[in-house]
């Protein structure tokens, strides 16, 4: 019987890759992601199931997990790739805007944490939370971006050491610049854009790239998978001398 993966963000280019890279390895997904044009264009198959839902919202969210587990015999991988990203200064970032990055990027993730922790414990599966470079490091003109992830690298990292007894791995994926979005920004009152559309990146790499990275790290059960040269560069630098990193950082981002 195949293994389940639920990818949330699933219609997206990174869901899309994984989902394709955990198929070609024999897992059956699950795909999750808003009710719309991008989901619309995919198809079902026995190999993939899919379904609309806004994360935000938690009688949905707890409606669909419920059909998941339904529908298969275990849930054994949960990615959290679902997210926005934000860009602009704090002075010019509305509070509104603010909680939005903070109710997709980090609450929707621990709500469907919650919901699925007792399928994980059942299948001593797998948490994967795609976080960031900028969820262990700052990031120019992304305060609410930044703190989402640190704040989301921060609950999956506690989850962890309590989940371990129960045989459950809670993986840390984060990415540097993932083109999947450039040119198409789609940006929204106070900074929010769809993730991987800023043109201010450094050494974008594609999705179906870091997939294969991601995906690899998960197969070693490595706690923390950085992704891309940017991403192992930037971890190394900043644990090394936060002060260098950030000289670096917005020196780099000031200029362009």
């Amino acid at each position: 019987m195949k293994k389940t993966a639920v990818i949330t963000g699933g219609a997206g280019g990174l869901g899309l890759a994984l989902d394709h890279a955990l198929r070609a390895q024999g897992w059956h997904t699950v795909l999750i992601d808003l009710p719309g044009p991008a989901l619309d264009r995919l198809e079902a198959s026995p190999e993939r199931s899919l379904h609309g839902c806004d994360l935000t919202d938690t009688d949905l969210l707890q409606a669909v997990c419920s059909e998941i587990r339904n529908q298969r015999p275990s849930i054994d991988l949960v990615i959290y790739n679902a997210g926005i990203t934000q860009i602009g200064a704090f002075s010019e970032t509305p509070a509104a805007a603010h909680r939005n990055v903070f109710e997709i990027n980090y609450f929707a993730a621990v709500e469907m944490a919650r919901e699925l922790q007792a399928d994980l414990r059942a299948s001593k599966g797998t948490h994967l939370a795609i976080s960031s470079v900028a969820g262990f490091s700052p990031l120019f003109r992304r305060t609410a971006y930044s703190a989402s992830k640190h704040a989301l690298e921060g609950f999956f990292k506690s989850l962890r050491s309590e989940e371990k007894p129960h045989g459950v791995s809670c993986i840390i994926a984060a990415p540097s610049f993932v083109a999947t979005n450039i040119g198409n920004p789609e940006a929204r009152e106070g900074g929010i854009a769809r993730p991987g559309s800023a043109d201010d990146g450094v050494d974008y790499f594609s999705p179906e790239q870091a997939a294969q990275i991601i995906v690899k790290g998960h197969n070693r059960r490595q706690n923390f998978i950085p992704v891309g040269r940017i991403a192992r560069l930037s971890y190394l630098i900043n644990r090394l001398s936060p002060a260098l990193f950030e000289r670096i950082m917005a020196k780099k981002f000031a200029r362009d």
